[in-house]
C-alpha cells in the first residue's frame, strides 16, 4: 500500500465500481466488498468530500447510502469528540495507569501480552491479532468482534485494546478508534452492549472461524455515561485573508494543502511536521506508512506551490523556535494550519501554536467545511448526523 495521494485516488477509482448495491449487501462479510481507503482518508491525502463526490458521480444517493453513512461514522466519532476532548484525556489517564499496574501485577501483564501476541487459543482472535501487527489493518466487522472478545470473553481493561489498535492500525484514529472501544463496552450509548456471536462470526466469515463454546454470551453494563462529558461550543475556525503572505503547517492530519482555500501567490513556504511518534509506543509499520505519506506529500506539493518545503521533527522542546526562525526566513506574516482535530497530534502543536500567538505570531486555525458543515450535529447519537446527510451534501454541492 503506497501511502501517496496519487495511490489514494486510484485506489478510489478501482472501488468506485462496487460502492453502491455490492458495497451495502457484502460490507459486513471478510473480506467482503471493502473500499481500502481509510488510511488515506484518515490522512486526508484524499478526503470526504472528494471520496462521496466521486461515489454520486457514478451511483445514486439510495444506491450509495450505506458507504456515504460509513464515510460519515467517521466524521460523526471526530465531531462529538472535538465537543468532549475529556474522554481522550481520561483515557489517556486511564491508560497510563492500566501500564502501571502492569508492571506490578505479572499475571495482568501476561494476559494482555497472550492476547496481542495471538497466542489466546481462540483461534479467529490469534488470527486477527498476528494480522493486525502484521499488516496495519482489520476489517471494520472484524474489529467489532475482536474488541467484544477481547473485553467480555478475556476480560481485558478496554483501554488497552484500544491502544493496541492505536499503535498498529495504519489508520488508526483517536475519535473512531476511542468511542468504537467505549460503544462495544456499552460506555458510548446508554443501554446498548456490543457482544460478538460464534454464529455472527461463523456467517460473515462464510464458515472460516466457527468460534462456538469459547466467547462471552453476555456482558455486564459498564458504569458510565457521556453525561459526564458535557458538549463544548465548537471554536470558530479562523478564514484566510487574501493577499497575506503565510507559511502552511502541515500535519500528518491533513495532506492535501492544495484544496485549503489559500492562493498559491500568499504561500511563502510550507512545513511539514513529523508527529508520526507523538503517540506512545506507535509500532513501526504505521510510523513508516506516516513518515512515508509526509516524504510523498513535500516531493508534490514541492512542485504543486512551487515554494520552499522544510520537514521538522515533532520536538515540542524547539519546535516553537524553529517555527519562529522560518517565519522571520521567508519573510511571512503567519501561519497557517488545519487544526488537528482531539488526538496526539494536536496535544504536540498546540501549546506551541499558542506560546507563538502569546508572542505576537499571527496563527489561523482553519476548518473544512466538511467538519464545519457536520460537526454541529454530532451532539447526541449517530441518528441525528445520519437523517441530516442529504441536506448536508447540498450544502456542500455534492448533491444536485
Amino acid at each position: 500500500m503506497n501511502p501517496t495521494r496519487e495511490e489514494g485516488l486510484q485506489t478510489l477509482e478501482r472501488f468506485l465500481p462496487h460502492a453502491g448495491i455490492s458495497y451495502r449487501e457484502r460490507r459486513n462479510f471478510v473480506p467482503g466488498v471493502v473500499s481500502g481507503l481509510s488510511p488515506y482518508v484518515r490522512h486526508r491525502l484524499i478526503t470526504e468530500a472528494e471520496v462521496v463526490g466521486a461515489v454520486l458521480q457514478k451511483h445514486s444517493f439510495q444506491e450509495a447510502e450505506k458507504f456515504i453513512q460509513e464515510i460519515c461514522w467517521r466524521t460523526y466519532w471526530k465531531g462529538w469528540l472535538e465537543m468532549r476532548p475529556s474522554v481522550w484525556s481520561e483515557y489517556l489517564e486511564a491508560l497510563q495507569t492500566l501500564k502501571i499496574q502492569m508492571q506490578e501485577e505479572p499475571d495482568v501483564n501476561d494476559r494482555v501480552q497472550s492476547a496481542e501476541s495471538g497466542v489466546t487459543g481462540i483461534g479467529c482472535f490469534d488470527d486477527w491479532a498476528n494480522a493486525l501487527r502484521e499488516t496495519g489493518y482489520l476489517h471494520n466487522h472484524v474489529r467489532m468482534w475482536f474488541a467484544s472478545i477481547w473485553v467480555h470473553t478475556l476480560r481485558l481493561p478496554w483501554q488497552l485494546g484500544a491502544d493496541f489498535f492505536m499503535r498498529h492500525l495504519l489508520d488508526g484514529d483517536p475519535a473512531s478508534n476511542t468511542l468504537s472501544w467505549r460503544w462495544v463496552c456499552g460506555l458510548q450509548t446508554q443501554g446498548k452492549v456490543y457482544v460478538a456471536t460464534a454464529e455472527n462470526i461463523e456467517r460473515f466469515t462464510d464458515g472460516r472461524y466457527t468460534p462456538r463454546g469459547l466467547l462471552a454470551q453476555e456482558a455486564p453494563m459498564m458504569r458510565e455515561s457521556f453525561t459526564n462529558h458535557p458538549p463544548l461550543p465548537l471554536a470558530h475556525p479562523d478564514q484566510h485573508v487574501s493577499g497575506e503572505k503565510t507559511l502552511l503547517l502541515i500535519t500528518e492530519e491533513d495532506l492535501h494543502p492544495e484544496d485549503w482555500g489559500i492562493p498559491r501567490s500568499d504561500v511563502l513556504g510550507i512545513v511539514l511536521l513529523d508527529s508520526a511518534e507523538a503517540y506512545p509506543g506507535i509500532a513501526a509499520l504505521p510510523v513508516g506508512w506516516k513518515s512515508h505519506a509526509l516524504e510523498g506529500a513535500a516531493a508534490r506539493l514541492a512542485g504543486e506551490f512551487q515554494c520552499p518545503i522544510t520537514c521538522l521533527q515533532s520536538d515540542k522542546e524547539s519546535l516553537s523556535a524553529k517555527l519562529r526562525t522560518l517565519l522571520q526566513e521567508y519573510g511571512a506574516g503567519c501561519y497557517s494550519t488545519m487544526t488537528p482535530p482531539v488526538g496526539p497530534t494536536l496535544s504536540l502543536i498546540d501549546p506551541v501554536l499558542s506560546e507563538l500567538v502569546k508572542e505576537g505570531v499571527t496563527v489561523r486555525r482553519l476548518r473544512r467545511s466538511w467538519d464545519d458543515a457536520f460537526w454541529p450535529h454530532a451532539t447526541h447519537g449517530f441518528f441525528k448526523l445520519k437523517e441530516r446527510i442529504p441536506s448536508v451534501l447540498k450544502q456542500l454541492s455534492l448533491i444536485p
